[in-house]
């Protein structure tokens, strides 16, 4: 066998083993990617089951701060927290959010809004705390996300998302990275522009959706 021979039989080997590793490497991928397709649609009802409880749990905090909440447990008052389905039409397509109605001795005390949005990596979904005339948010909690961590996932913070609380529904909030001086401006995540004006954004979009129809029915 002369030398250009060999050379191109090592060479047909070497291809004919870059694609057996080819295949294998898609082989492999195709089968993860069904194994933790399977996994998530197992699991998706009970993270939605856990999601729902967390939400409920979260409705006095989010209307009342961590204070308020518990000085009505202490005073034993009746809470009632009624789950509903708001419905609204957006150029031509139906758009449906969980609300949660929260009364105390039977009076409207305020609103929690379940909502989502597009953020950096997926998806964002919130829940807003709302006062009864749904003039004023009262809490804000971030219930799922997948933001880079380090940087946009900290929008799970207190610290930033008690920025939220008192701002007025009636303006769009924005987000600045010179430090909020403004009544609706929001400092940003240091690093995750992006997050944080998911988040402001997602709270925007809400509340023009959902702002009338709550107030309406405070009346």
């Amino acid at each position: 066998m002369n030398a250009t021979h060999m050379e191109q039989s090592f060479g047909q080997r070497i291809k004919n083993n870059n694609i057996v590793q080819a295949w294998l490497v898609l082989t492999l991928a195709l089968f993860f990617g069904a194994s933790l397709a399977g996994i998530q649609l197992t699991l998706a009802p009970t993270i939605e089951a856990n999601k729902i409880n967390e939400t409920r749990q979260k409705v006095p905090e989010l209307v009342f701060g961590k204070a308020g909440a518990l000085e009505i447990l202490k005073q034993n008052q009746q809470l009632e927290i009624t789950p509903q389905t708001m419905e609204i039409e957006k150029h031509g397509t139906k758009v449906f959010y969980s609300v949660f109605e929260t009364r105390v001795a039977g009076k409207l005390a305020g609103w929690v809004v379940k909502t989502a949005g597009q953020g950096y990596a997926d998806k964002i979904e919130l829940l807003i705390g709302l006062d009864s005339a749904a003039e004023t948010i009262t809490g804000l909690f971030v219930l799922d996300q997948k933001e880079t961590p380090g940087l946009g996932n900290k929008i799970v913070t207190e610290k930033w998302r008690n920025q939220f609380i008192a701002k007025k529904t009636g303006s769009p909030l924005t987000v600045t990275k010179e430090g909020a001086k403004a009544p609706n401006e929001i400092d940003g995540v240091t690093g995750a522009t992006i997050s944080s004006r998911a988040v402001s954004s997602i709270i925007n979009t809400t509340m023009n959706d959902l702002k009338g129809m709550l107030a309406a029915k405070a009346r």
